[in-house]
């Protein structure tokens, strides 16, 4: 049986799609030796057949995914109260697979609240919702969707809930039943690629470690809803008693310390891979107002020192990096910044 993400993907030119920078960075995630080229390498991943890239290969080297996969990507919206008729906030996000994962784990710990408790000298940051388990959930949304359909995964924040919502029912072979039990790919080699990449953790374990991943962080398991089209997993949010505490965006301090790391910036941290440019940071959180992304993202991070440009002395200079500092690595791993 040929799965779709193993078909010809006629869009994707080896040619032009290829760069230079998008096999560089592929390489790093997928841990590739340096010395082998590109082509064999991905020959030797099956994601280059018969001179062909697999669809598998473009939604992994994808700049814009839409390109070769026209509703590849994933919408997120932020809502007011319970329902959708007010919406605060909506991202998209149409780049490779693997970014988009971070992406929007990022998006929504930016817009659920987080609680900073002090412990001794180190600084634990607890989300309301355990950030382990969105983040399978996202992983499953993205990996077995049903790339045939017209339609995007979508993710709801509402006052009560997170939905994250996939197109595709369950694979064929599977019932509501076997969920948490059986596990059967819809798009293996985008999932096997994945796993190598340590995008996914835990092979054939999604839902049944997404419960337990609730009830370890002492929250309500999520519902799971299937029908013939669509795959949705449904995090009831706790303790949210008022549209201030749904959407309060600030985070909560435990004892007395008020952090100065606000989501934007967080969000910014959570998606900086290595040595990124200005535009690829602003591609990556979905941004495109330049002015915005300086005084909301860069200008702070640097102030507060979490991130640093690779060129100091040339501070416009076309080829400026920037990267995580040892202090935003530190913040990133739960210490004190």
């Amino acid at each position: 049986m040929i799965h779709f993400d193993e078909t010809p993907c006629t869009r994707f030119s080896l040619k032009k799609d290829l760069t230079d920078e998008v096999w560089a960075l592929f390489r790093k995630r997928a841990k590739i030796p340096a010395d082998m080229d590109a082509l064999t390498a991905l020959e030797n991943l099956h994601l280059v057949m018969d001179g062909q890239m697999t669809h598998a290969g473009a939604w992994l080297l994808a700049r814009d995914i839409r390109k070769f996969t026209t509703s590849a990507d994933a919408a997120c919206a932020l809502f007011m109260g319970t329902d959708k008729v007010r919406i605060l906030d909506r991202r998209g996000f149409d780049h490779d697979v693997y970014s988009m994962i971070n992406e929007v784990v990022a998006y929504i710990l930016s817009k659920i609240n987080i609680e900073y408790i002090i412990k001794h000298v180190k600084r634990e940051e607890r989300p309301e919702l355990p950030e382990e388990a969105l983040r399978e959930a996202v992983v499953n949304a993205l990996v077995h969707r049903d790339y045939r359909s017209t339609a995007n995964v979508q993710v709801y924040i509402f006052k009560d809930r997170v939905e994250i919502v996939s197109p595709g029912g369950l694979p064929a072979g599977m019932t509501e039943a076997d969920l948490g039990v059986k596990s059967i790919p819809r798009n293996p080699l985008l999932f096997g690629m994945l796993y190598r990449m340590e995008a996914v953790e835990h092979i054939g374990s999604g839902i049944r470690r997404i419960r337990n991943l609730c009830r370890e962080y002492g929250v309500t398991e999520p519902s799971i809803e299937v029908s013939e089209h669509w795959f949705t997993v449904i995090f009831p949010r706790p303790n949210v008693q008022s549209e201030d505490d749904a959407f309060a965006g600030a985070p909560e301090v435990t004892p007395e310390v008020t952090p100065e790391v606000t989501p934007e910036v967080q969000s910014m941290l959570s998606v900086l891979d290595g040595e990124m440019s200005r535009l690829d940071i602003m591609g990556a959180l979905g941004l495109s107002d330049e002015k915005h992304f300086r005084q909301h993202y860069q200008q702070t991070a640097i102030r507060l020192g979490l991130i640093e440009m690779t060129l100091p002395d040339k501070p416009r200079s076309r080829n400026q990096r920037y990267r995580l500092t040892d202090k935003g690595k530190q913040l990133l791993k739960g210490g004190k910044a």
